[in-house]
């Protein structure tokens, strides 16, 4: 038997899964997907679980029940590659492999700034979300929230917890001198004019020194805080950081046209953990599972595989709380009841796979 191990369970790993099985899976592969919790996360909404403007339950999904999975929840320490292994945190057994996907996704970055790590909360896992969400519920009146970073998580960040509580005090903190740098200036603009409206205060060109229990200190400045949210970059998981393979200047992993490691091209590597000409987001990683699972079904039934087309964003869509948003849909910059209503539709469709 040749064992295949899936490392994540988010939008890389489910749509490699998926994809094989739906392409017939041969009979002498046994596949496994190793996830922390036991069910699959919807990332792209962790920010109402900050917010509390939904339930848990509806950022979660169950995992795809198929007599070909095999599922392992537990925290993964190490990829052992010389040894093809698997080392866990919290059990001593270990797992073999004779292809591996890597699609653990990626953690906060702090860029060495001191304090970040202990007294920000963060939006990057399900665990994190909820200790964010706990924290920002707890606030008595007019508590103050900060929130460093001010890109697409930091935006809806923001405004959710601002829909969810008029009284408390929002300060937002933007490294460059507009929010969301990467859209188009309509959008950008738009999206300064709602933080205005709604009494969000956005300070441009911030550079925090450091964070403490109560504080955050920017540009010389250290504001008294409640709760301090971390949405300022992101790096891959610090198990593939660890691996002894090349990579790029942001710490991911440089594969080939076939997301394989050109050192062990039985390991594949997708999403944020994988070098890219392309942003992360769960749109691109999931492209890259559906392309991944083409490529292995060739390798498993030792046919040659073809090299993936080029692949091509549709677009990026963020919310203002529950009734505005914005995004970049047909090539366009949009705004309003739209963009929101077309992330909801996008959100409906993953639930459902």
């Amino acid at each position: 038997m040749r064992n295949l191990v899936i490392l994540g369970g988010g939008y890389g790993g489910i749509k490699v899964a998926l994809g094989l099985l739906d392409k017939g899976l041969p009979e002498d592969v046994n596949l496994t997907i190793v996830d922390r919790n036991p069910y699959q996360s919807l990332k792209t909404e962790f920010y109402t679980i900050v917010a509390g403007t939904v339930a848990d339950r509806e950022v979660r999904v169950d995992f795809p029940k198929n007599d070909r999975i095999q599922y392992v929840f537990a925290e993964v320490e190490k990829i052992d590659a010389e040894h093809q292994q698997i080392v866990f945190r919290d059990r001593s057994e270990v797992i073999s492999y004779d292809y591996l996907v890597v699609a653990l996704g990626c953690e906060d970055n702090y860029h060495g700034i001191e304090g970040a790590d202990i007294y920000t909360e963060s939006v990057q896992s399900f665990a994190g979300s909820r200790r964010a969400g706990l924290a920002v519920g707890n606030l008595k009146a007019y508590g103050k929230v900060t929130i460093v970073g001010a890109g697409l998580s930091g935006i809806e960040v923001a405004s959710e917890i601002r829909e969810s509580r008029e009284d408390l005090n929002i300060r937002l903190l933007d490294r460059g001198g507009s929010v969301l740098r990467a859209f188009d200036p309509r959008i950008q603009g738009y999206v300064a004019d709602w933080f205005n409206k709604n009494d969000v205060e956005v300070l441009h060109h911030a550079n925090v020194e450091y964070v403490e229990k109560d504080g955050v200190c920017n540009n010389g400045v250290c504001y008294v805080n409640d709760v301090t949210i971390w949405t300022a970059g992101v790096r891959p998981n610090k198990v593939v950081r660890e691996l002894p393979f090349q990579k790029d200047q942001h710490e991911k992993i440089v594969v080939n046209d076939f997301f394989q490691v050109p050192a062990q091209p039985n390991v594949y590597v997708i999403g944020d953990c994988a070098s890219s000409i392309h942003s992360p987001s769960a749109q691109l990683a999931g492209i890259q599972g559906e392309q991944t699972a083409a490529v292995l079904n060739c390798v498993l039934k030792n046919k040659e595989p073809k090299k993936p087309k080029e692949i091509r964003l549709k677009g990026t869509l963020g919310s203002l709380g529950k009734s505005d948003g914005f995004g970049n849909m047909m090539k366009q910059p949009m705004t309003g009841i739209v963009p929101r209503l077309v992330k909801s539709g996008v959100l409906w469709l993953n639930k459902r796979h």
